[in-house]
């Protein structure tokens, strides 16, 4: 728990008491807090986001990886994932919900992130194909188990049905890697993979906010900057490149209609 989370929750309260005229005035006002700074990731290149999926085939969660690095979901909103969320017929996903371990309940389903977080996404054809799979696979888990199987209904459980712990995923995602003799990266960077994909490919921002379900377009923007301010001089380059081209004096200017 930072202290800007215990500031905000701290000064909001504070906020109400004043409300209610409970205190004269809200001294938190007055307390600055530090700027967060985000921490830095490393996204996956686009050579190295096919090398991961092509690794990832042969990994009983292909599944899960493939939906992570393809829609940007997190870590909480792919383990908290039921059937009944998935739409294979429409190719959507709802997203309603995190699994989470917290230290009184143990693994527990809370709420998304934020309000912008609970969303309706579209799943692209590979997740289709691999979801099916998936399910196949499970079934035939559930029958192999019979009534050792717990029927969670999660979409990616342990071999036995059982919820998948957060902690245990990152532990095999890191081991994933390692077989695969690909870099070393935290899970939560195949989200910023995506999204930096994306921009790289000139998706709109709006588009990027919706899919990963961030509550206001500026923190897109802002986890994001250095992406953007990369493919700006690249786009400043490639028209340098075009003013220093001479196609000779006697050739005249290609004609353009400016709206």
């Amino acid at each position: 728990m930072t202290v800007t989370y215990v500031h905000s929750v701290l000064k909001s309260a504070l906020e109400h008491a004043v409300r209610e005229d409970e205190l004269p005035r809200n001294v938190a006002r007055n307390v600055k807090t530090t700027a967060h700074r985000p921490r830095r990731f490393r996204p996956l290149t686009a050579t190295e986001a096919r090398q991961f999926l092509n690794a990832a085939r042969t990994d009983r969660i292909h599944a899960l990886y493939e939906l992570a690095l393809r829609t940007g979901l997190r870590k909480g909103e792919l383990l908290g994932l039921h059937w009944e969320d998935l739409d294979l017929n429409t190719e959507t996903a709802t997203i309603r919900q995190s699994l989470q371990r917290t230290r009184t309940g143990g693994l527990t389903h809370l709420p998304t992130k934020t309000r912008a977080s609970e969303r309706r996404i579209a799943l692209p054809t590979e997740c289709i194909h691999s979801l099916k799979e998936h399910k196949e696979r499970q079934d035939r888990k559930r029958g192999q188990a019979g009534s050792a199987w717990s029927d969670s209904g999660l979409v990616f459980t342990t071999p036995t049905g059982w919820p998948l712990d957060p902690a245990n995923l990152t532990r095999r995602f890191r081991s994933f890697l390692n077989r695969a003799g690909l870099r070393r990266i935290r899970f939560h960077d195949l989200r910023h993979s995506t999204a930096t994909l994306l921009l790289e490919q000139d998706v709109d921002l709006i588009v990027i906010k919706e899919l990963l379900g961030h509550a206001h377009i500026g923190v897109t923007a802002g986890v994001y900057a250095h992406v953007r301010l990369r493919l700006q001089r690249q786009a400043i380059d490639t028209l340098g490149h075009a003013l220093g081209q001479n196609d000779g004096p006697d050739s005249p200017p290609a004609a353009a209609a400016v709206r």
